[in-house]
Formats: structure tokens, sequence, C-alpha cells
């Protein structure tokens, strides 16, 4: 009986059901001449985050990861990985739900992407790139902070 009236007095799930690459591309637009290519890397990092609704209560949440390499001004490579999650929440009221699947469903595909990315510019040729933590949580607070100020009248 205690066990009903938690369930209920919790209310809130959430589950993950599903880890997959949605899309992933490498390219070396100046192989192999690019190789021959000297001095240091400048590397741009992009993320994106989409998320749709699949069913009621079932969201797919995706990650894009773009790594932009260029030497000299060249372009030495383009990873991009769409880490992408189905997630089932149910029992958040829509403030909670959005912080979910905009904080913590990030964070749970942000190690599948990061690996992703990391192989595809290693079997592509060179040096492994390795990621940083990412905190999806300050990235969010930014957002409602920015979201917050648009939404003020200017007095």
């Amino acid at each position: 009986m205690a066990d009903e009236t938690n369930g209920a007095a919790s209310g809130a799930q959430l589950s993950l059901q599903k880890v997959y690459i949605k899309d992933a591309s490498f390219e070396v637009p100046g192989a192999p001449q690019i190789f021959q290519e000297q001095g240091q890397p400048q590397i741009q990092l992009n993320l994106q985050q989409q998320v749709g609704v699949i069913a009621e209560n079932i969201y797919e949440v995706v990650l894009t990861v773009t790594v932009t390499c260029k030497l000299a001004e060249k372009t030495a490579y383009l990873a991009e990985v769409q880490q992408a999650g189905v997630f089932g929440l149910s029992g958040f009221d829509q403030q909670n739900r959005d912080a979910v699947l905009s904080t913590y469903c990030p964070n749970v595909l942000f190690p599948y992407a990061r690996s992703a990315v990391s192989n595809l510019v290693q079997d592509g040729g060179f040096p492994p790139f390795l990621m940083q933590p990412i905190n999806f949580e300050a990235l969010y607070a930014e957002q409602m902070r920015r979201q917050a100020e648009g939404a003020t009248p200017n007095a």
C-alpha cells in the first residue's frame, strides 16, 4: 500500500528507450594533400539540439555535434554526428519536462556523440579529437535568461 502511495505522489517518470546515431558524416575535402600541411589546427565546435514528439509522453532528442578543423585556412576535416535518443517522460509539468529534455537528455547522449566524433576523426587519419564535457544545465539556464530578457518590455 505504501509503495502505491509513493508512486502516485511522485508521479514523474523518465525512461531511456533507445540511443542511436541518426546521421553521421565525415569529409576531408583536401585529401591527401591536407596531410602534408603544417601548422596549428583551428577547431570550431558547434552544438545543436532538437526535440520532437513521437507519441504522447514519448520524445526524440537529437544532439547534433559539428566539428570543423582548419589548417592554414583550408578545411582539414568536417565531422558531424546526430546522436539521438528516444525518451519516455510522464508526470512532469511543462517547465520541468522542458528542463529534462534540454539538460538531462543531452547529458545522456553526449558521451555517445563524443565517442562517435572521436572515432570518425581518428579513422579519417587525424589525431583523436576529444571533446570536453558540456554543461547543458548552464546552457539551458542561459537560454532561459535570454528568453526572459527578450520577453521583458523596454520601459
